[in-house]
């Protein structure tokens, strides 16, 4: 079976090329509507190769929470009595409409695959299949682009809205996934979902998906525990075993899983492992680790400017630093554990926090939005 090979006619530096050729899709982890109407998202993915972008709560708190940018539909949905998630949504679903368009192009070149641009739900709904099920269809159809992916947390009661959702023929992006047990999960609510749209006569070659998993994130905790048992030379290892562990687990439960031979013969397109959160954390650690160590076939790395930048000057990667690593990854756990590292509670605590930390945005956002909605209506 090839490999997925994001198309070398794309734009883009060196760096990204060879991401490409390792199979690597960029994606910019950030939007705003400064960057859509200043034309900057346009031009970085000209000179800087870009093919997709990601959003989440805390990237549209920072970007609604400051500037003038949205100052005149905000008088707008002020005038119209909007609510402020509904505002959120309309202002939010508006970028992500624009910046869809942004990347026709790359979406037309690669059938689909890359030129895809993320909106993720309440995250309030975190815990609420059927809620999560009747937002994705609202705001996929509020976007109505062919490109959107609607980003759905990989907690245990939306796994199976995950499944809903890409049944009805929305293509999904899955996020918050820290574990490689949740991330068989995953997998099977995407093989799930896909059977059920191809029974539903859906068109599966329309639908797409990404499994976010989350790398830094894994690194700040396991070595915070590390540093207090002392162990502190296990520290910068957790985040990429545990990505490639979860690799290993996409070959072996989808790639090579007669449901998905099937599903592929209907024209579906495999669920590709999404690298988030991969800015270092740690200032000790090369800024491009989490992006050329993770480098390799049928991947995407979604990243923040800031982490782009360093990879266009100065990445390293050069091979595929993926396939065949499991041996490896189980025996940096099996140090772990050794050590007394209970990566069970890491991951407990990484979901849990990882959703709190989307909610805390979402409601900062929320009293935000209300505030210049208020404020707005006090100038009319």
């Amino acid at each position: 079976m090839t490999a997925h090979t994001p198309t070398a006619s794309l734009p883009g530096p060196d760096a990204i090329q060879q991401l490409r050729k390792l199979g690597t899709s960029v994606w910019l982890d950030d939007l705003s509507r400064d960057r859509l109407r200043s034309g900057n998202l346009q031009e970085i993915i000209a000179s800087k190769g870009i093919a997709g972008v990601t959003t989440n709560p805390a990237i549209f708190a920072t970007a609604m929470g400051a500037g003038t940018a949205y100052d005149a539909q905000i008088a707008d949905l002020a005038a119209t009595e909007t609510p402020a998630v509904n505002a959120v949504f309309a202002m939010a679903s508006d970028d992500v409409r624009e910046a869809c368009d942004a990347f026709t192009g790359i979406y037309e070149t690669t059938d689909g695959v890359d030129g895809r641009v993320s909106l993720e739900v309440d995250p309030r709904l975190a815990h609420d299949r059927e809620a999560t099920v009747a937002q994705a269809r609202e705001l996929a159809e509020k976007v109505d682009r062919p490109n959107v992916m609607i980003k759905i947390p990989a907690t245990e009661e939306c796994l199976p809205a995950i499944t809903d959702v890409l049944a009805e023929g929305i293509s999904v992006n899955v996020t918050l996934i820290f574990s490689v047990s949740r991330y068989r999960q995953v997998c099977e609510a995407f093989l799930n979902g896909l059977e059920a749209a191809a029974d539903n006569g859906k068109d599966l070659s329309t639908i797409h998906s990404v499994a976010s998993f989350f790398v830094s994130r894994v690194d700040t905790e396991v070595d915070k525990r590390l540093e207090k048992l002392g162990e502190t030379e296990l520290q910068g290892q957790a985040a990429l075993a545990n990505a490639r562990l979860a690799y290993a687990a996409f070959e072996e439960t989808l790639l090579t899983n007669p449901r998905w031979e099937k599903l592929r013969a209907k024209g579906a397109h495999i669920q590709r492992p999404l690298w988030a959160s991969t800015s270092v954390k740690n200032p000790d650690y090369p800024d491009t680790l989490y992006v050329d160590a993770l480098a390799g076939p049928r991947t995407v790395n979604t990243m923040p400017e800031a982490t782009l930048d360093a990879v266009i000057d100065h990445s390293e990667a050069d091979e595929d630093l993926l396939s065949d690593k499991k041996m490896q990854a189980e025996i940096v756990f099996q140090l772990l554990d050794d050590v007394g590292v209970d990566l069970g509670d890491v991951w407990q605590v990484l979901e849990e926090e990882g959703v709190q930390k989307f909610i805390d945005s979402w409601e900062e956002l929320l009293e935000t939005v209300d505030q210049q909605l208020r404020a707005k209506k006090g100038e009319a």
